[in-house]
């Protein structure tokens, strides 16, 4: 995994418009930051402890960059030794993007090539990485919740590069409003996925979306809306240096999770629930802060 420990933390007002899961900042800026540098550094140690390979990198400070934190909006990995560069709905956001991370990626695992969509930001297409897209790796299909961070034609280019079905659909919060990134309402894991079909706009999706991912032979786990509210889909499977599965969520998330829904889970993961709540104000939990690295090493 790859993360961000922020200097400048804060919930983005670039971003609170269309991110219903964002909260107004607790603490005066100085405290509120080094709270969110205190929990990635915490984080980034629980993840190590628990046998996750972790690149921490440290934001420069030099930059309004206030969702530094969120490095798997801005690339992505994928096996074969391919890295994409997403275009990104925020202008702030755009700051995030690094050549030292590229560059890491380069010396420490095997790149064939790095696709940058970046270009499409001139046109107005966004296609927020893994924030946009929850990808099924195994059946190869990228499930995309449609708002103004996904557009159709930029996810159409990716998923021409980089093999996958898209399957996208609508999803909204009570008051209407498209929810903003896919990972919040979804996790898809080797043996379960967890979905927050309360969410959907068209219950026929839903039900497509269910018969797609139990295809797989997966069990899915429904969330409801108050769960999705707590950051329960914004989770994210990883492997131990064992190669042992474990599912990294955060502690709110992990609170929310009925006795029967940790069941299932552990039948093929370890919880791994990570306290985050100053980070999750600004609209993402654990799953936004951990990049995942799909490439072999050298």
């Amino acid at each position: 995994m790859l993360m961000v420990r922020p200097r400048h933390f804060a919930p983005n007002p670039q971003t609170a418009a269309d991110n219903q899961f964002q909260r107004p900042a607790t603490q005066p800026p100085g405290p509120l930051a080094a709270a969110a540098y205190a929990e990635v550094t915490r984080a980034a140690g629980q993840l190590r402890e628990a046998g996750v390979r972790v690149h921490l990198f440290e934001d420069d400070g030099a930059r309004d960059t206030p969702d530094a934190v969120f490095p798997n909006n801005w690339f992505s990995t994928h096996a074969g030794g391919h890295v994409a560069i997403h275009p990104m709905y925020s202008p702030n956001r755009r700051r995030e993007r690094r050549s030292d991370v590229i560059e890491l990626l380069k010396r420490d695992y095997r790149v064939q090539d790095v696709i940058d969509y970046t270009g499409l930001e001139a046109d107005g297409l966004y296609l927020e990485g893994t924030g946009a897209m929850v990808l099924d790796h195994l059946a190869r299909v990228a499930y995309v919740a449609r708002s103004q961070r996904a557009d159709p034609v930029a996810l159409e280019r990716f998923c021409t590069h980089f093999n996958y079905e898209p399957m996208a659909f609508d999803a909204h919060d009570a008051e209407g409003r498209p929810i903003y990134h896919t990972n919040v309402l979804m996790c898809v894991a080797s043996e379960f996925a967890l979905v927050g079909f309360e969410l959907f706009a068209d219950a026929g999706r839903a039900a497509q979306v269910r018969a797609r991912l139990e295809e797989s032979g997966r069990t899915v786990l429904a969330l409801s809306a108050a769960q999705i509210g707590e950051f329960a889909g914004n989770a994210i499977e990883l492997s131990d240096q064992a190669g042992e599965r474990l599912l990294a969520l955060s502690a709110r998330a992990h609170a929310c999770l009925s006795a029967a829904q940790r069941a299932v889970i552990e039948r093929s993961a370890r919880l791994l629930p990570l306290a985050v709540p100053t980070i999750e104000l600004a609209g993402g939990s654990v799953r936004c802060m951990l990049a995942g690295i799909h490439l072999a090493a050298r």
